[in-house]
């Protein structure tokens, strides 16, 4: 283990594999002084799939669309796992 380095693994997708995250500088703007701080940037976040959401219900929910839905049941299910709407979070392909 290298020190200040996190050592990760990739699991799935077209990065997959072992990364190395380093710490980065943070420097705020706008105090009335100024200080910097070192941290990992690394964010706590989960994923399951269509299947294993069944039953469960979610403070939050991501979609990546990226990819075709295959049939519309997986739709809903993947829409009703969050009871406000405005925490159902969508990311779509572009169209070209």
């Amino acid at each position: 283990m290298v020190p200040r380095v996190l050592e990760a693994t990739i699991l799935t997708g077209k990065a997959n594999g072992e990364v190395f995250i380093p710490r980065i500088p943070l420097i705020p703007s706008g105090m009335p002084f100024e200080f910097n701080r070192l941290q990992f940037p690394v964010k706590l976040s989960f994923a399951t799939t269509i299947n294993k959401a069944q039953g469960q219900s979610l403070e939050v929910v991501g979609l990546n669309l990226a990819e075709p839905v295959s049939s519309h049941g997986q739709m809903y299910v993947r829409c009703s796992r969050v009871g406000n709407p405005n925490h159902l979070l969508q990311r779509a392909r572009p169209k070209m």
